[in-house]
C-alpha cells in the first residue's frame, strides 16, 4: 500500500489597513489563500490588527492554538518592488508613525531581556529560488524596519526558538490598486502575489 503524505498545518497571517490607507496587500492575499486548495497543507488564515498591544499577542495565541508546523506572517512594504522574504527580526519598536490605536512606539525593546536579532527559520534559499524560477520579482531583506512587522515577526520568532516550526516574515509590494494612493511608488498585480506566498508556503511545508 502506498504511504500517505503526512498532512502539514500552515499559519499565513497579514495586517489590517493602516495610516489611513484603505487596503493592506497582506490582508488580501490571506483572503485569497484562504480560497486556495493545497495538497497535503491545512491551511489557517489570518488579519492582525495594526496595534502594537494586540497584533503580537492574537498571533501568539493563534500558534498556541493550531500548532502549526510553518507560520509565515505578512506585511505591506511601500516602496518596494519585489517579494521579499526576511532574514532577521531586530528587538526594537521604533515607529515614525502611530498605529490603528494611536500609540507611537519609540525606541522600545520588544522583549526586555531578548536577544538583539532572531533569524528566520523558513527555508528562505529555496523560496527565493522557487519564486524567482516563475519570473515574480523576489529577493531576500534584510531590514524589517521598526515597526508592526518587525514586532510580530520578532515576537513569534521569540515564542518559537526552541520549536521545530518553521517560521518567519514576508513582506510584500504595494498592489496594483493602490496606485492612485501611492502614486510613483511600485506595485504588484494581487495575483502574482498570491502566486508567490503559495509558492512559499508549499516550499516550507515540503522542507
Amino acid at each position: 500500500m502506498k504511504e500517505l503524505p503526512v498532512r502539514k498545518t500552515a499559519l499565513v497571517t497579514g495586517f489590517e489597513p493602516f495610516n489611513g490607507a484603505a487596503l493592506n496587500p497582506s490582508h488580501e492575499i490571506a483572503q485569497e489563500l484562504a480560497r486556495k486548495k493545497f495538497d497535503d497543507v491545512q491551511l489557517i488564515t489570518e488579519t492582525l490588527p495594526c496595534v502594537f498591544s494586540t497584533a503580537s499577542q492574537l498571533l501568539s495565541g493563534l500558534i498556541e492554538k493550531s500548532k502549526p508546523d510553518v507560520v509565515i506572517a505578512l506585511g505591506q512594504a511601500e516602496g518596494r518592488n519585489q517579494i521579499t522574504p526576511e532574514k532577521i527580526a531586530i528587538n526594537l519598536d521604533d515607529a515614525r508613525i502611530a498605529d490603528n490605536a494611536g500609540e507611537q512606539r519609540k525606541n522600545l525593546r520588544i522583549i526586555e531581556n531578548g536577544p538583539d536579532g532572531l533569524f528566520s527559520t523558513l527555508p528562505i534559499d529555496r523560496i527565493v529560488s522557487e519564486i524567482s524560477s516563475t519570473g515574480i520579482p523576489v529577493g531576500i531583506s534584510f531590514t524589517a524596519g521598526t515597526f508592526l512587522c518587525n514586532n510580530v515577526f520578532y515576537s513569534m520568532q521569540y515564542q518559537l526558538q526552541r520549536s521545530s516550526t518553521l517560521s518567519g516574515f514576508i513582506h510584500v509590494p504595494l498592489m496594483s490598486e493602490q496606485a492612485d494612493d501611492f502614486p510613483g511608488l511600485p506595485t504588484m498585480d494581487l495575483e502574482k502575489m498570491v502566486e508567490a506566498i503559495s509558492i512559499a508556503v508549499t516550499v516550507a511545508c515540503h522542507s
